[in-house]
């Protein structure tokens, strides 16, 4: 059984809403799942995990959230080397440019790219909760 965090920062409960449907989508593959705030993980916690699914809104200038988020995964990036991940989060406006950012910034990382992220729009419809639950199980 394959252990998988899912880690997230959500500040309308929109990326929270995708998180849930992550976890759902690890625990349908059979993954052992836990579920962490972005205040709640570290560095420390990346190698207790088979893989990770990072979830964040785009903020500001379609930005990563920048008090809680960035910082715990600017600390966790250098641990992430042949790490099994996948992203996932919302957007209120843009192109989903930070999306894009933060997924080449972990491929030079060295990290495996478990699945193509999640958007979502604001609240995730049908179409983003049924892509969030594959996340989970292309994670598992």
């Amino acid at each position: 059984m394959s252990k998988v965090a899912v880690v997230y920062w959500s500040g309308t409960g929109n990326t929270e809403a995708m998180a849930n449907e992550v976890v759902e989508g690890a625990k349908e593959a059979g993954a052992e799942v836990s579920v962490f705030g972005a205040s709640e993980f570290s560095e420390d916690k990346v190698d207790e995990f088979d893989a990770i699914a990072f979830g964040c809104p785009a903020m500001g200038a379609e930005v990563l959230e920048e008090e809680e988020f960035q910082p715990m995964f600017d600390a966790c990036e250098g641990k992430l080397g042949g790490k099994k991940i996948a992203l996932f989060g919302s957007y209120g406006w843009g192109d989903g440019e930070w999306m894009r950012n933060w997924e080449e910034e972990c491929m030079n990382a060295g990290a495996q790219i478990a699945c193509d992220c999640v958007i979502a729009n604001g609240a995730p419809d049908d179409e983003a909760v049924e892509s969030c639950r594959g996340l989970g199980r292309a994670l598992a």
